[in-house]
């Protein structure tokens, strides 16, 4: 009991080490994989979840496309503004709420000082951005524009000062700065940033505040609550993007496609894609601003998919799939997210242990109860079936963990097989290899489970008896040194011993050359019987494999002769009080070892009461050769001789038995020589025949009296 207490508390204390080790800062850098591996499971399982056209947010890619169409093929992104301010116009025109810029331009041509002929270029240029600037400042009135910055350090990048004056300085400029894991992936978006004191909200919770008509308010804990909506976040000030899969999930347009169509003044255009949208400008190029984000296993090939507006473009998309996404996606995937109200859940730092800890303790009850391997397996199924069960919650914007629970439960498993091997299995290792030559392994398990040595006493059981011996086996010991004997003696027992267990039986003892053994004890059996049949049919396949093969065999070949009957026995521990041994004892023992020795009179190999034919079945092929009374019992029984499988029994064999069964009848009928000459049949071939035949000749000759009993009587042992 103490022992089983102490095991009780390591196992338990293996589990929460385990989950505690699983959420320790030490694997920080991986935690994220959850979420990774999440999103990229629910994009293989569920697909798309809703139609791109449903989203909130479309984005305006300054792509491959735009750089290799007129005008702006060979020209810097600085000399675009005007084509841009064009593009922006419209596509307000066209009833976007708000517009916003991922791409930052710092400077402008027209402050250039680069000689240009007889003046500065800049001022050669001046007024190039006019167009850009009053677009932005028309925007700015109606608060439908927002500019990008990026913070860091002492310098920020932020646009160039007409941009700024244009847009009433920060009062429409926002950081676009992202928050970066330990292991530099993008998996969460800051909500605002501390600026001179004040929280200046992002890029996305200015775009997704205006589009929704809502100011952010924040609780006494910093949380933010968007129209109502209470942002989840487990690192603080931060959103967990809700990635979608593929590339589609986000509206595509070309920059250098809707310039053609702002040119070509489709207003129709505009209104059918960007009324009530929230737009994004940035690049969607193969080299610039890319990053690795938690959609990194379930990315797709970028570009512009949906319908054009104009023909003056060719459509250019990447030609493979990337683990990176342009950075436009992922301030418009939290918009989306912001305004959808579908941002990921995910459980504290407590709930995350207790997720640990309990797939921990399945693990390590797991591998305290059940072999390594058969752990290793129910915990491979706990795994799948927990991270099937996370991809479901993950559906509905839950993120459970999956890496906490999965390296706690792997660690919970080996530290538990660790200690079982080491510490609690020591002694009972022991123990099993102590009595394991002595005790039926049944015995031994049972008896280790309970923590009790064996006793004396025993139950009452249905079994089947096997008994075996070999045929000569005293004229083979005479001609035969004793070394050379027990070698072959092993050789022969071992061959046995392994058929016999292989069919779960118990070898009970060996008595010399004979071997003695139960089955249906100490396993319980209901097929006791017929595994008994096939164990005596792979035993005789087995000898004549040694005599062929086995060099110990080749001077001196065995044949051996075995009985079988069924019946109750008493099975169990039977001895002294200081020395005892695991058998059976019964009636049943001593007439299996009556037709054991009932093969030597017959000339057959194995012979089988009539209880344990009706047992057994018809999977074998049995005869019945006769009725008989054995020594030391009055009552008589039939016994049969047992011939192979009934699916192995050859037609050639079927004939003798049929004359066999015929010449028994008129046998018992006391017509001799009708059974003479059914038994005559196949006398040469059958010594069982030959034997009957013979007896009936003499009885035909010289008739019993009318009281006569059909029923032989066998005095030998």
């Amino acid at each position: 009991m103490r022992r089983s207490t102490r095991n009780q508390m390591v196992i338990a204390a293996i589990a929460l080490v385990c989950a505690a080790a699983s959420v320790s800062p030490a694997v920080r850098p991986i935690r994220g994989l959850s979420l990774d591996i999440l999103t990229a499971l629910r994009w293989e399982v569920f697909g798309r979840r809703q139609d791109p056209a449903a989203s909130p947010t479309v984005v305006i890619a300054m792509d491959e496309e735009s750089l290799r169409t007129a005008p702006f093929k060979g020209s810097p992104m600085l000399t675009w503004t005007g084509e841009i301010g064009r593009v922006l116009a419209a596509t307000l025109e066209g009833g976007a709420k708000v517009a916003g810029f991922d791409v930052v331009i710092p400077t402008s041509i027209e402050q250039s000082e680069i000689p240009f002929g007889d003046n500065m270029l800049g001022t050669k240029v001046r007024g190039f951005d006019r167009d850009f600037l009053r677009a932005l400042a028309g925007a700015a009135t109606s608060g439908k524009v927002v500019l990008g910055e990026t913070l860091g350090g002492n310098q920020p990048v932020r646009p160039a000062a007409g941009q700024r004056i244009a847009v009433r300085q920060q009062q429409n400029i926002r950081p676009l700065n992202v928050h970066t894991d330990h292991d530099d992936v993008v998996r969460r978006m800051p909500l605002t940033f501390p600026i001179n004191g004040a929280k200046v909200p992002s890029m996305a919770v200015e775009l997704a505040a205006r589009a929704l008509g809502a100011m952010p308010e924040f609780d006494k804990n910093g949380r933010m609550t968007l129209g109502g909506y209470r942002i989840p976040g487990r690192v603080p000030n931060t959103l967990t993007l809700n990635f979608e899969g593929g590339a589609a999930d986000i509206p595509t347009f070309s920059f250098a496609d809707l310039r053609n169509c702002a040119v070509k003044d489709d207003k129709d255009y505009f209104r059918r894609w960007f009324d009530g949208k929230v737009v994004i400008f940035g690049t969607v190029l193969d080299i610039e601003d890319r990053r690795m984000t938690s959609k990194r296993f379930a990315t797709g090939i970028e570009g512009a998919r949906t319908p054009r507006c104009a023909a003056g473009s060719t459509p250019v998309s990447a030609a493979f799939r990337t683990s990176t996404i342009a950075g436009v996606y992922i301030h418009a995937t939290a918009v989306n997210n912001l305004i959808s109200r579908n941002a990921v859940v995910e459980p504290g730092p407590l709930s995350r242990f207790l997720i640990s800890a309990l797939f921990a303790a399945l693990a390590a009850i797991a591998a305290w109860q059940l072999r390594p391997l058969v752990a290793a397996t129910a915990w491979a199924v706990m795994v799948v079936a927990g991270i099937a069960g996370a991809t479901l919650a993950f559906n509905h914007a839950l993120a459970l963990p999956v890496t906490e629970p999965f390296l706690a439960s792997l660690m919970a498993l080996a530290s538990t097989i660790g200690f079982r091997f080491v510490v609690a299995d020591k002694d009972r290792r022991l123990l099993q290899k102590s009595f394991a030559l002595y005790l039926a392994p049944h015995v031994i398990n049972r008896m280790l489970s309970s923590n009790k040595l064996p006793e004396l006493g025993g139950e009452t059981r249905n079994v089947t008896v096997f008994f075996s011996d070999i045929e000569g086996f005293s004229l083979i010991a005479e001609k035969m040194s004793p070394d050379s004997l027990m070698e072959l003696m092993n050789e022969y027992l071992s061959a046995m011993t392994d058929v016999i267990e292989s069919h779960g039986g118990y070898v009970d003892k060996y008595i010399g050359d004979s071997v003695v053994a139960v089955f249906g004890a100490p396993a319980d059996d209901p097929d006791h019987a017929a595994n008994a049949a096939r164990a005596a049919l792979d035993c005789c396949t087995r000898l004549t494999g040694l005599n062929a093969s086995s060099a110990l065999f080749h001077e001196h070949k065995l044949a051996q002769r075995i009985g079988i009957n069924s019946g109750e026995a008493l099975v169990g521990n039977f001895g002294s009080r200081r020395r005892f041994n695991y058998s059976v004892m019964s009636d049943a023992v001593n007439l299996a070892s009556r037709l054991e020795g009932a093969n030597k009179f017959y000339g057959t190999t194995v012979i089988a009461s009539e209880t344990t034919v009706a047992l057994a079945g018809d999977a074998f092929a049995w005869r019945e050769l006769d009725a008989i009374r054995v020594k030391g019992r009055n009552q008589a029984l039939k016994i049969y001789e047992l011939l192979k499988l009934s699916t192995g029994l050859g037609a050639s064999r079927q004939a003798p038995i049929a004359h066999y069964a015929d010449g028994l009848a008129h046998w018992r009928a006391r017509e001799f020589e009708l059974a003479a000459k059914c038994f005559e049949r196949s006398a040469d071939i059958d010594r069982p025949a030959q034997l009957f035949c013979q007896r009936a000749r003499e009885l035909a000759a010289n008739p019993p009296d009318k009281d006569w009993d059909p029923i032989r009587t066998l005095q030998e042992k």
